[in-house]
């Protein structure tokens, strides 16, 4: 599968690969989502079966939701901002506390095409992984193309991340 190009059918295909590693290991994910909006949740549960290896999303897409319904700290968002891994690390977390998931993934970013600033540039994205039996892992990536494109990297880029930090690693 293309990163910079992932198409509707390879989100699929890697969701679905993600389902089936996840339903070996008899574990749940549970996502938290800002800049795809549910998109990652749309693509896990495009595969049929789902309901076997999701547990839940949460959309956070203002930085009241990240605080009130996840518990993000405002002193984080206020210090960091929303696109940050120290952000997107607390979402991850409090993913895990407020769902029966194994494993979570958070995204924050920048889609655009407004609202990057020489730091943080439109389709600049923090990913957080987060498992109960490991250390978080975070990652930060500046996509280009438009907001779609950017939207659509991110959903490959953090179902790639749950194989790659927590299902095929030794």
């Amino acid at each position: 599968m293309s990163i910079t190009n992932p198409t509707d059918q390879s989100l699929y295909e890697l969701a679905a690969q993600v389902g089936e590693a996840l339903c070996a290991r008899h574990h749940l994910l549970a996502v938290a989502e800002s800049c795809t909006g549910g998109w990652i949740g749309k693509v896990v549960t495009d595969v049929a079966g789902s309901s076997q290896w999701f547990d839940c999303g949460f959309i956070t897409y203002s930085n009241t939701a990240k605080s009130e319904i996840l518990g993000v700290q405002e002193a984080t968002l206020a210090k960091y901002s929303a696109v940050s891994a120290e952000t997107v690390i607390e979402m991850a977390m409090r993913t895990l506390a407020f769902s029966r998931a194994d494993v979570a993934v958070a995204v924050s970013g920048i889609a655009g095409p407004d609202g990057g600033s020489p730091r943080k540039p439109v389709g600049t994205v923090y990913l957080a992984w987060a498992s109960r039996s490991g250390p978080v892992q975070t990652q930060v990536c500046c996509f280009a193309g438009d907001r779609e494109a950017v939207r659509r990297q991110t959903v490959a880029v953090a179902l790639q991340g749950v194989l790659d930090a927590f299902i095929e690693r030794p």
